[in-house]
């Protein structure tokens, strides 16, 4: 296949990449600032025309470019996840795409309430916490309406990716940890699911070449662990360790304020409400339809994951450099 990758130039998009070439596939990324990829075009999803001219001459588009963050200002989100995912789906009917694979999110359907061996409910934008989801929930909506005689569209809705190289989760745990302030809620004793990054992106892959069109499946590697775990063991894959708990009442509390104090700063802040109840509340999801529906499995295992994180910070591969004492 000849596919068009959006935001090519993450962890996700990158590993994607990689994994559709291993398979064969022509790959062209799109995304704002280089990535190093052979065949890459620099733009915006935000400009719908720049999309459509890029995209021409693909027959599968894996859209993963959008704006993640915990906080932010609404039109921003609505500008690259809303209206770009418009642009997307409007330039795959231009130019012909048989196959769009939405890269969402399981915050789509989360309205704060445990999620225990859940299945992919319906994205819903009144429910969802948080400028991020909400505005992903709006573009899961519009990609998967699109789905038609023409177009096949499938969402693919990725948990908690992380592996060596994460700045998103892996970083700031370790940052925390070693600077003294990575705390847990309450024991820690929610039960989520965490994808890793190998997984997630073979999962995609085999979305661009068989997922269902008008369906949204949740991707994690369906091992659910404790909150106190897998924050501990990626600390001490840094060489550092959880500091103390917090009782829920005062995390969410200090959520609520830190949201209103850093509305004018930039960078994502220690704490939000919505990240105090995803850090007290459990979720994970039940995988079996998704690896029937995707004929996938996850090749890696958190258990081995974690060896290579370890692995990673030993030989000084980490971003935050090597754990004391490794060279």
């Amino acid at each position: 296949m000849k596919v068009f990758v959006t935001g090519g130039r993450g962890l996700l998009g990158g590993a994607t990449v990689a994994e559709l070439q291993r398979r064969g596939h022509e790959v062209t990324t799109f995304q704002r600032a280089p990535s190093g990829h052979a065949r890459e075009v620099l733009g915006d999803v935000t400009d719908a025309a720049a999309v459509t001219r890029a995209m021409a001459g693909h027959d599968t588009v894996v859209h993963l470019a959008a704006r993640v963050s915990m906080v932010g200002d609404w039109h921003d989100f609505v500008a690259v996840n809303v209206e770009g995912t418009r642009n997307v789906v409007q330039a795959c009917r231009d130019n012909g795409v048989a196959r769009l694979v939405h890269v969402s999110s399981p915050s789509v359907a989360h309205a704060g309430e445990p999620l225990v061996g859940a299945g992919a409910q319906p994205a819903d934008p009144d429910a969802a916490r948080g400028n991020y989801a909400r505005s992903k929930a709006m573009a899961e909506l519009i990609a998967l309406g699109a789905t038609g005689a023409d177009l096949t569209v499938t969402a693919i809705r990725p948990h908690l990716v992380w592996g060596p190289g994460d700045t998103q989760l892996v970083e700031r745990i370790i940052d925390r940890a070693r600077s003294g302030r990575l705390f847990v809620i309450d024991r820690g004793q929610a039960l989520i699911d965490t994808t890793y990054i190998d997984n997630a992106a073979e999962a995609l892959a085999c979305a661009a070449q068989r997922g269902p069109g008008g369906e949204a499946l949740v991707v994690s590697n369906g091992e659910p662990r404790t909150v106190a775990e897998l924050v501990a063991r990626i600390a001490r894959a840094g060489g550092a360790d959880i500091r103390g708990r917090v009782p829920f009442a005062v995390a969410h509390a200090a959520g609520a304020v830190v949201e209103r104090l850093w509305r004018q700063r930039s960078g994502e802040p220690p704490i939000t409400s919505f990240l105090a109840e995803q850090l007290a509340t459990a979720h994970w999801f039940d995988q079996r339809h998704t690896r029937a529906a995707l004929a996938w499995s996850p090749s890696v295992t958190l258990d081995e994951g974690f060896r290579r994180l370890d692995e990673a910070y030993r030989s000084g591969d980490g971003l935050n450099g090597p754990v004391n004492g490794a060279h």
